[in-house]
């Protein structure tokens, strides 16, 4: 059997009295997107340097395409790229100069790759400029231009959308669908439920350095989807709004009020509109805490 792209197991790191992760076990399969999601000194970070031998586990092991970085050293890598934190490039030198650098470590035909990976994240016609004047989005995506160069089977990409505005992060999201689509295995870590959620039908969720969830995204959602209840001035017109959208589930009358389920907020947003607009029922709040519609 072919060994996946990443598998990790009881992967623990200590600074001292600090634990950074915690027996972490993590798998991820040929072709999936996988999103790596926890906030922001999670570990996940730490995890990555571990996956890519940059640091040392205390314990535990890892590896990728069923080989252990620590112990086969740069050929446990062939068939993997990516970013750790943000790629760094001269800011003095061209995009096309600093993919050529990139291209002589590696060697080979690497060099000959540069105009597709330009191509593929649409930087062919910035390549003349000096990186200095890229904007955040542009050396995001720069950066993923240098792991292409590799012909990966597997990418790690550490917080790509960070500090990207709306239209880059769409951009972003674009880009990973077209390199997945490709056959390309990603490990994306994100700390933005709306990234993972957009891109990723797997998840692992690390909080305190710890795995809490491993599985599919369905599955997370479904456990983590919230109880509505509505109150309006019409609750049979309000509960057959209901059973006619999709995203919400579980719709009863119940005690002078609708109750229903919704894995995604944006689900309720748009029932709010189709209740207040197109069912003709006059107004609506939609409170955070509790989980309540109200519709008077």
């Amino acid at each position: 059997m072919t060994a996946p792209p990443v598998e990790a197991r009881g992967l623990t790191k200590m600074y001292g009295d600090l634990t950074a992760a915690d027996a972490v076990d993590l798998t991820v399969e040929t072709g999936q997107v996988y999103g790596f999601l926890g906030p922001n000194g999670a570990g996940k970070t730490t995890c990555l340097r571990m996956l890519l031998g940059l640091i040392r586990p205390t314990s535990g092991t890892a590896r990728l395409f069923g080989r252990d970085p620590l112990v086969e050293g740069a050929s446990a890598l062939d068939g993997v790229a990516g970013f750790v934190e943000a790629p760094r490039f001269y800011p003095y030198l061209t995009g096309r100069t600093n993919l050529e650098l990139v291209a002589a470590l590696d060697g080979g035909e690497a060099r000959s790759r540069i105009d597709a990976a330009l191509d593929t994240v649409e930087l062919a016609d910035r390549a003349g400029d000096k990186v200095g004047g890229y904007s955040h989005g542009m050396r995001q995506r720069l950066g993923i231009a240098g792991a292409l160069l590799r012909q990966p089977r597997l990418l790690l990409l550490d917080e790509p959308a960070t500090g990207l505005d709306p239209a880059g992060m769409r951009d972003m999201r674009q880009l990973i669908r077209r390199l997945s689509g490709d056959g390309i295995t990603v490990l994306l870590s994100s700390h933005l439920m709306d990234e993972v959620q957009e891109l990723c039908t797997s998840v692992g969720i690390v909080r305190r350095g710890k795995m809490v969830y491993q599985g599919s995204l369905a599955d997370l959602l479904a456990t983590a989807a919230g109880r509505y209840r509505m109150t309006t001035t019409d609750d049979d017109r309000a509960a057959a709004a209901c059973a006619q959208r999709g995203g919400l589930r579980d719709v009863a009358r119940r005690d002078g009020h609708v109750s229903f389920i919704a894995a995604d907020p944006r689900a309720v947003e748009e029932l709010f509109f189709a209740i207040t607009e197109g069912d003709g029922i006059s107004e609506a709040a939609v409170p955070a805490e509790p989980q309540t519609v109200e519709v008077a």
